[in-house]
């Protein structure tokens, strides 16, 4: 079964505007956000809230998710096609963020991540393979200002 050519990206942050991002274990050295494709069915939202089960143990909808409605467009990597139908080659990606607390450890994947770390935004983006996940990142001070539920 292809993956649906239609994804969410979650920024988990804390209300001091640190960072989760996770190591893929498909790729190592490369880290990121929550990711992942939509179900056939599913609301964006309910593909953020699995995936952020998913990927981090943590139950999405016990905290703040909020809906940036913001879309990316982005060429499919190369060695991830295979995972689409025949002649996909771009994803259209749209952005969340789950507001914690505080930084707290997270229960992840292992097929999928290798590692965990909480950075500072700026720090976070840098350090972050994929440029549509380093811009959101770099974005989240100003969606934090603008959207109230943002940060705690």
């Amino acid at each position: 079964m292809f993956k649906i050519p239609i994804s969410v990206l979650v920024v988990i942050h804390s209300a001091d505007l640190q960072v989760l991002l996770i190591e893929r274990a498909d790729a190592p050295g490369l880290w990121q956000s929550v990711t992942g494709s939509q179900e056939t069915g599913e609301t964006l939202r309910e593909t953020a809230i699995r995936e952020v089960a998913e990927e981090t143990g943590l139950d999405a909808q016990a905290f703040t998710v909020t809906d940036w409605r913001m879309r990316n467009q982005f060429e499919i990597f190369p060695r991830w096609r295979h995972r689409y139908a025949p002649g996909v080659t771009h994803n259209s990606e749209h952005v969340f963020s789950l507001l914690l607390p505080e930084p707290q450890p997270v229960m992840l994947a292992e097929r999928e991540h290798l590692n965990q770390i909480w950075l500072p935004y700026a720090e976070a983006a840098e350090k972050c393979f994929s440029w549509s996940n380093a811009a959101a990142i770099r974005r989240l001070p100003v969606i934090c200002l603008s959207v109230p539920s943002c940060v705690a």
